[in-house]
């Protein structure tokens, strides 16, 4: 008798729900998960911090390492050291084409692998993980024995501008896939049936509806590739020839005292980078504002229809 009580007494305990913390724990564990995110949003700013208050520096010797005195002269002569200009432009020049080219054949090759069963649909997959887990040293290599091996064929090409280029545009593909593709598993295909049950034909499907869909994904794959591209130095040291990007260029001015005025670039590029990623939240917000009030407007304007039949 008294083990079958003592058996229903431990089964009504199991049973019973769990006692939930208290108001006291409950506000502990917010504040800590608040500290948290405090320290590791700190933890990553305070380089780009200290990169930007130097911007402002006028050092007493060429090593902008140690505060001096403030100035802006540098932001008003971002330019005024030998060769940064070049440098900048030429990693401007292949940001800019790397990422075009590279948005473009990603964006084909991420719509091939998420909605078409093919022969070598896997191993096209692992070719297109493999640049993202090879080593940055182990692809400049590569790459490098590649373009020296083919520099004397009809096709080959010197080490220099195009190089570079051929480089960024082979591994920013990968990134460009990978974002790419899952936008294109994430949205309903069914927007596209109805597109085609109202006569709509496979090029105005794409235009108007898978389009402006996967949109949003082909910006951050764009957004992405270009910021891989503009600050790469491993692949770009082995494959560069007599060009100097502005990586390269840091590197090179290290030996002999970093300027401020790398620091003002640094600065520029930072806060574009973060006033594109300001105007693209605003963007998308301004579209979703307009998207509820079209629905909104479009429930209101049916239940009139039903109230007036």
């Amino acid at each position: 008798m008294a083990y079958a009580e003592a058996t229903r007494t431990e089964a009504a305990d199991r049973a019973a729900p769990a006692k939930p913390p208290s108001q006291f724990w409950r506000k502990v564990r917010y504040q800590l998960l608040n500290v948290f995110a405090g320290l590791v949003l700190l933890y990553l700013f305070v380089p780009i911090s200290v990169i930007i208050l130097f911007s402002f520096n006028d050092p007493a010797g060429k090593f902008n390492l140690t505060w001096h005195k403030f100035s802006t002269d540098a932001w008003a002569h971002p330019f005024g050291v030998p060769s940064l200009q070049d440098a900048v432009v030429l990693s401007l020049k292949i940001a800019f084409l790397s990422t075009l080219v590279a948005t473009l054949l990603g964006t084909l090759v991420a719509l091939a692998l998420a909605r078409y069963s093919f022969r070598g649909r896997g191993a096209t997959n692992f070719a297109i993980f493999t640049p993202m887990a090879t080593p940055e040293i182990v692809m400049g290599s590569s790459l490098l024995t590649l373009f020296i091996a083919t520099s004397g064929w009809p096709i080959g090409v010197d080490l220099g501008f195009w190089t570079i280029l051929i480089a960024h545009i082979m591994f920013n593909i990968s990134y460009v896939v990978v974002t790419v593709k899952a936008r294109v598993y994430g949205f309903d295909r069914r927007l596209e049936e109805a597109a085609m049950d109202l006569y709509a034909n496979s090029y105005t499907t794409f235009r108007r509806i898978t389009l402006p869909l996967i949109m949003p994904g082909i910006g951050a794959a764009a957004a992405l590739a270009f910021a891989l591209s503009i600050d790469d130095f491993i692949v770009t040291q082995f494959n560069r020839g007599a060009e100097v990007t502005f990586p390269l260029f840091i590197y090179g001015a290290a030996r002999n005292g970093v300027p401020v005025q790398v620091n003002v670039i640094g600065s520029i590029i930072f806060l574009v980078a973060v006033g594109g990623m300001l105007l693209n939240l605003m963007i998308q917000n301004s579209r979703a504002k307009r998207d509820a009030r079209a629905s909104a407007g479009a429930v209101r304007r049916a239940q009139a229809s039903e109230a007036a039949a």
